[in-house]
């Protein structure tokens, strides 16, 4: 079955690549797995300021020979520098990393501010995290002026409430192109979705295998997502694996999918996720949701995220 090399269209009229490279994690192994991912066909690298892999990002793609036009390139604004005067400077940080004078997409990592710094994870002497003091609403208004400024071609959220997001619209004048959340079979969150596209707000997955990361503390005492019965029978149609299918159904809700590894077979596969599903086989998925959530650090971050949504533990 052939890779499709699905796009869609965001806010700005820009297109996305359905199937996106994630480096979160496993740092060093960043530059050699972005070539290779470039080398594969992957046109959408997904890093940010706190993964610490701009450079590798940067440094693939210039060898890469594929000219920064056909590459669209992600990044994120980090917790410390949610003030206003803080935001065009770690941008500028960031474009220095990845050797580029733009992005193609740049998110507000989380709508929680940590303490202005040098310091990533800011905390006291009780190990508590440092919060800042800064509005999401206000850092937001400068990012906004960075994508007038044509730093950004889009800007975007990621891990925001249903809420929290009604707020910004009600409050800003730029709507987030894109909204970067956990969403998986297990974690569907069907219609919030439905109402972010209603939006005009382009959904992004990460940890579309859901418990795969083996960080997720929450999912390490069941089987993991990708061997679900119901994905690997559904697979079979298709000579596809669990993994596949899986990416295969995010894509058929209009989301990119942003999987990542540093096998380079795995990630030729991860590529392959990219075909359609037949309407019977999406249904069998919708029945499999478990409104299940992996990634909450609220206790620690000092913020209660994802109040009111599908998987939240209250």
């Amino acid at each position: 079955m052939a890779t499709h090399y699905t796009r869609f269209k965001l806010n700005t009229g820009a297109e996305i690549p359905a199937v996106g490279f994630g480096t979160w994690q496993d740092k060093d192994a960043q530059e050699g797995a972005v070539a290779e991912a470039l080398k594969a066909g992957y046109t959408h690298i997904d890093t940010a300021r706190v993964y610490g892999t701009e450079p590798a990002v940067g440094a693939a793609i210039k060898k890469s020979g594929i000219p920064r036009s056909k590459i669209f390139v992600t990044t994120k604004l980090w917790n410390n520098s949610h003030h206003p005067d803080d935001v065009e400077p770690a941008l500028d940080a960031s474009l220095a990393d990845l050797g580029t004078d733009y992005v193609d997409l740049y998110l507000m990592h989380w709508p929680v501010a940590f303490a202005r710094g040098e310091s990533m994870f800011p905390r006291d002497s009780n190990g508590k995290m440092i919060n800042g003091d800064t509005d999401y609403v206000d850092t937001w208004r400068a990012m906004e002026k960075a994508f007038k400024k044509g730093k950004a071609k889009a800007i975007g959220i990621s891990n925001f409430s249903r809420k929290e997001t009604e707020r910004l619209l009600q409050e800003t004048e730029v709507v987030p192109a894109a909204h970067q959340i956990e969403v998986h079979p297990y974690l569907q969150q069907n219609e919030v979705c439905a109402w972010y596209r209603s939006k005009g707000i382009h959904v992004q997955q990460y940890s579309p295998f859901g418990n795969q990361n083996e960080i997720y503390s929450k999912g390490q005492n069941m089987g993991k997502l990708i061997d679900d019965p119901v994905l690997v029978e559904i697979g079979k149609k298709y000579n596809k694996n669990g993994a596949q299918v899986a990416l295969a159904w995010g894509i058929a809700q209009g989301h990119s999918v942003l999987p990542k590894s540093k096998t380079p077979s795995r990630i030729r596969d991860n590529l392959e996720g990219d075909f359609k599903l037949d309407e019977d086989d999406l249904e069998k998925i919708r029945k499999i949701d478990r409104k299940m959530r992996f990634n909450d650090p609220s206790a620690n971050f000092g913020w209660n995220f994802y109040i009111g949504e599908d998987g939240k533990v209250e």
